[in-house]
């Protein structure tokens, strides 16, 4: 764990938490969602988004979620009983309001991967409390991987009620956060086409978001997640400070 992190108990589960050096009553914060991973790779052990944490002076709350692609449908790996979803919105939320004194819609949910898609769907879902989305590399179709043994195959009882869960079923045109950032490696042969349909659907029902899926630097590795840490941060940082004039 690097400089700057510690180690706290949210509601039982662990987290990763970060205040930034200098910055007494900070104004925002980001949750951040981690990757799938059968071991936890966790932006508290990562020297490129804790610089860019450190440079915007944004507190984070990295809560560790498993393998439960941060989603409304219980996990055994996580917990028997409660959603990853609702630990969240029940729990860590609260939580980070309550430690930082934020005023409402002033936290942020960004992440990798399957933290990417967590983030996009947790704001398309409740972007009454989440104004702002960002995701490196998202997960977006992860009904793909239905099937292959992970405990993502105990979640869902089908691969198409798996699909049906996804980030991009879940827009609501009349209810929408209005700071969306993703972005995907092109090479990333895996999970580029989710992200780009998911560009294609916000672009056809004219959605505000920023999509950058041109860059490449190394497809899905530590490589490109590294490099887009400090666009993903430094939107983040604009759109809560944005959002913020908007509620004045």
């Amino acid at each position: 764990m690097l400089p700057g992190w510690s180690r706290e108990s949210i509601a039982g589960k662990p987290a990763d938490i970060f205040h930034p050096p200098g910055i007494e009553r900070p104004r925002f914060a980001i949750l951040f969602l981690h990757v799938h991973s059968d071991t936890l790779q966790l932006p508290s052990d990562n020297a490129a988004y804790t610089a860019e944490l450190a440079r915007h002076g944004l507190p984070c709350c990295a809560p560790h979620g498993m393998r439960s692609w941060w989603a409304d449908r219980v996990c055994p790996e996580f917990d028997p009983h409660r959603t990853a979803q609702r630990f969240l919105l029940d729990d860590v939320l609260p939580w980070m309001a309550q430690r930082w004194q934020l005023s409402p819609r002033a936290v942020a949910a960004a992440g990798i991967s399957m933290g990417g898609q967590g983030a996009v769907r947790l704001a398309f879902r409740h972007p009454e409390v989440i104004p702002v989305a960002a995701s490196v590399s998202g997960a977006f179709d992860y009904h793909e991987v239905y099937g292959q043994g992970l405990p993502l195959d105990a979640m869902y009882e089908s691969r198409e009620r798996c699909r049906q869960d996804t980030a991009i079923l879940h827009i609501d045109p009349n209810r929408f956060p209005p700071y969306v950032w993703f972005a995907c490696d092109p090479t990333d042969t895996q999970w580029y086409r989710g992200n780009d349909r998911l560009h294609e659907k916000l672009t056809a029902m004219g959605l505000p978001h920023v999509a950058d899926l041109e860059t490449s630097a190394g497809g899905h590795s530590w490589a490109y997640f590294d490099r887009m840490a400090a666009p993903m941060i430094g939107f983040v940082s604009e759109a809560l400070r944005a959002e913020s004039r908007r509620l004045v």
